[in-house]
C-alpha cells in the first residue's frame, strides 16, 4: 500500500460532513487528513483542546483550506459522550462517522462514573455516540468502527458476566498481559456492536461496518506496557509488516467513502477485504446480551 497523496483532490464527497473520534494522533489524525483531502468538512473529537488544535494545525499544513471543527469530550465518561452526541445531532448532518478512539488501561482503573476505563472508552463511548447519531442522521450515511485483528481477537472472547474485567486470573495468568486482554475483549465488543447496530439499521440507508487498520507503529496504546505486554509491543514495532498511521488509515477511510461499498452493512474488513470474525462475535444471542447489558450501563433503552 502507498500513502494517500496530500492536498485537495476531486471527490464525490466534496462538501460532505464527517465525524472522527480519537483524531489527535496516529490513525485518527491520518483519517481526518485523508477525508479533508477529499473536500469533506470534518469534526475532530478529542479529550484535549490543545492536542486537537495541534493536530488541526498539522492537517491544515498538509491540506490547505481543510474545513475542520474541534469538539472536546472525555470519551471515558458516558455523560460527556451523551452531551457530545446531543451537540452533534443539533449541529451536524454527517455522511460519515468513524469511531477510532481507544485506550489500553490497567484493569483496576475506573472512571469517575465507576466504569472500567478501557471498557468505557473503547466500547461504551461508541455505543452511546453511534446509537444516538444513528437515530437522527439523514440517510445515506456510513458508520465505521475501527477494530483490531480478528485472528488475534479469537483468543479473547467477551465475558458477558465480567464486562468490567474484574476477574484478573481469567484475563491471563500473566499479570503483565491482563491490560492487553481487557483491551482485546473491548475490541471484540466493538465487532459485536457493529453487528448489533447493523441489524437495527437494515434497510435504513445508514450502514455500519468494522475495519482493522493493521499493525500500526506509534499509536501510543502500549506506552505504559510492562513485562510480556512490553515484549509483545516491541515485537510489533519490529514487525516488517507494520504500517504507518497513514497506511493504517486507508482501510477505515475506504470503508467510509468508497462507492463500491454503497449499501454494504454489517461487515468487517481487513486490508480492504471482507473477513469473517470469530464465532463468539457472531453468535446472535451473545451480541444481543451485550447490547442489552451495555444499554443498562449507559442508561439507554435496549
Amino acid at each position: 500500500m502507498t500513502d494517500h497523496p496530500q492536498g485537495p483532490r476531486t471527490s464525490l464527497h466534496e462538501g460532505e460532513q464527517a465525524i472522527v473520534t480519537g483524531s489527535t494522533r496516529g490513525i485518527g489524525e491520518a483519517v481526518v487528513r485523508q477525508l479533508a483531502a477529499r473536500g469533506m468538512s470534518v469534526v475532530m473529537v478529542g479529550r484535549s483542546g490543545t492536542a486537537l488544535r495541534h493536530a488541526a494545525d498539522r492537517i491544515r499544513a498538509a491540506v490547505p483550506g481543510a474545513d475542520l471543527r474541534l469538539e472536546v469530550a472525555d470519551l471515558s465518561l458516558v455523560r460527556d459522550v451523551r452531551a457530545l452526541a446531543d451537540r452533534l445531532v443539533e449541529t451536524t448532518s454527517p455522511s460519515v462517522v468513524i469511531s477510532n478512539a481507544a485506550v489500553t488501561a490497567d484493569i483496576g482503573a475506573r472512571t469517575a462514573e465507576g466504569n472500567q476505563l478501557t471498557l468505557a472508552t473503547n466500547h461504551l463511548a461508541p455505543y452511546v455516540l453511534m446509537r444516538t447519531l444513528a437515530a437522527r442522521v439523514e440517510a445515506p450515511a456510513r458508520f465505521v468502527v475501527v477494530g483490531a485483528d480478528p485472528t488475534v481477537l479469537k483468543r479473547y472472547p467477551v465475558d458477558l458476566d465480567d464486562l468490567h474485567a474484574q476477574n484478573a486470573r481469567a484475563l491471563s495468568r500473566f499479570p503483565s498481559m491482563r491490560r492487553f486482554a481487557a483491551y482485546a475483549r473491548t475490541k471484540n465488543m466493538n465487532t459485536m456492536f457493529v453487528y448489533g447496530l447493523a441489524r437495527r439499521l437494515a434497510d435504513s440507508g445508514v450502514t455500519v461496518n468494522g475495519a482493522h487498520p493493521g499493525i500500526i507503529a506509534g499509536t501510543g496504546l502500549s506506552r505504559d506496557a510492562r513485562g510480556l505486554e512490553k515484549a509483545l509491543a516491541t515485537m510489533v514495532q519490529l514487525n516488517p509488516a507494520r504500517k504507518t498511521p497513514d497506511q493504517g488509515a486507508e482501510t477505515p477511510e475506504w470503508a467510509a467513502t468508497d462507492p463500491s461499498l454503497d449499501g454494504v452493512n454489517g461487515q468487517f474488513f481487513v486490508d480492504r477485504e471482507q473477513v469473517t470474525t470469530p464465532d463468539h462475535t457472531l453468535a446472535l444471542e451473545r451480541c444481543e446480551a451485550l447490547w442489552e447489558r451495555t444499554a443498562e450501563m449507559t442508561g439507554m433503552a435496549p
